[in-house]
């Protein structure tokens, strides 16, 4: 089938039956990351993925990074039928992601890039990860992107066409139902429980701008009643002594918690269970990125019921239907984040996708990728 086939507007296709499937051998990077656990079925049938190589040193909570896979060495001694690049080439240098194609030329092996990052949310300039991308994009007999509006940038910059294919859920699915139950009960209980908004600073990347998003929260918050504004953010951004610690931000935020303005939270990374449990306990998740392409975080909002408001800069928008606002590296729309916040007040949000509904749209997904791998063997055979 030729790769052009495989358009996303095309009908729902079929699986392909087990036995062509399982012989395929995916090297991914990352293979455990949840998006590519994601864009499997559910059954565990399909391509089988490599495991990922523990690189020397790896922390217990980052176990294939930095990726070893894309050492060029590591391609040319190991056995695969599809190299599929994700995440993580942000560690390899400009050479390195050539040496890399190179082997891959080499052996006749097809590269596959998904592009969920068009402009590196953790680099506080382009530059690098457009000269990577310029290395990878042309390169690849494949690609893969999460939305039209990054599809049409990726022909308008490279002239290369990508297969959009929409983000997978990152919720489990049983905790996605345990989500939907208890948005039940709460709906059946008495209609004075406050609104909880929330902005999650993580541990602040470059392409996060909260400085400027909170105070605009604080002023709206204070004119809805019932309303409460909760600013998560990790210990080595907000206590003295953290890695990324941000002394503005901290200061701030303590004098808007000590005024009683924010239900200011200080905690080291959550676990999955503690991140699932924290979104689903707000009803809306504003995202404070000044630049960004796509998002997981939103995807995780979405599965657990959560509205979203998103800035305007990346492809947020097209990836899910959100509430947006201006916010980029040129401006920011103070009153359009207040307004889209008391949209989510007044219940103008979108509809919360079924565990159905996601469930359909990772058999999709799933599919999608195993005919492309198939198409991408056969050409290279």
């Amino acid at each position: 089938m030729p790769i052009s086939d495989l358009t996303a507007s095309a009908p729902p296709v079929l699986p392909l039956p087990r036995s062509r499937a399982s012989m395929l051998v995916i090297a991914s990077v990352p293979a455990n990351h949840v998006y590519v656990r994601h864009i499997a079925p559910e059954d565990g049938s399909g391509p089988v993925r490599l495991p990922d190589p523990v690189p020397e040193g790896a922390a217990e909570t980052q176990r294939w990074w930095p990726p070893v896979m894309l050492d060029a060495a590591w391609a040319d001694a190991h056995d695969f039928d599809v190299f599929h690049v994700h995440f993580g080439f942000d560690s390899r240098s400009v050479a390195d992601l050539e040496d890399l194609v190179a082997v891959l030329r080499r052996r006749r092996k097809p590269l596959v890039l998904t592009v969920h990052d068009l402009r590196n949310p953790h680099h506080v300039e382009r530059e690098t990860h457009d000269r990577q991308l310029d290395v990878l994009v042309p390169a690849a007999d494949a690609l893969v992107t999460l939305t039209r509006g990054a599809a049409d940038e990726i022909r308008d910059r490279w002239g290369r066409e990508a297969l959009v294919l929409p983000h997978p859920h990152v919720v489990p699915l049983d905790v996605m139902r345990r989500a939907a139950a208890m948005r039940d009960v709460r709906r059946r209980g008495p209609r004075s429980r406050e609104f909880r908004l929330g902005v999650h600073v993580k541990s602040l990347r470059a392409g996060m701008h909260p400085h400027v998003v909170v105070p605009v929260l604080v002023e709206t918050v204070r004119e809805l009643p019932g309303a409460v504004l909760q600013v998560n953010g990790h210990r080595d951004v907000l206590e003295p002594g953290g890695a990324r610690y941000d002394a503005a931000l901290a200061e701030a935020l303590r004098a808007h918690a000590a005024r009683g303005e924010v239900d200011l939270r200080v905690h080291d990374y959550f676990d999955d269970d503690a991140l699932w449990d924290y979104l689903a306990s707000l009803d809306v998740s504003v995202l404070p990125y000044r630049f960004g392409t796509h998002s997981g975080w939103l995807e995780a909002c979405r599965d657990l019921g959560t509205a979203v408001v998103a800035p305007t800069c990346g492809y947020f928008a097209d990836q899910a239907p959100v509430l947006t606002y201006g916010h980029d590296e040129q401006h920011f729309d103070a009153a359009g984040l207040a307004a889209a916040v008391r949209a989510a007040y007044d219940g103008r949000v979108a509809p919360t996708p079924t565990v159905d509904e996601r469930r359909r749209e990772r058999a999709a997904v799933a599919a999608a990728h195993a005919r492309l791998y198939e198409a991408l063997v056969e050409g290279a055979r």
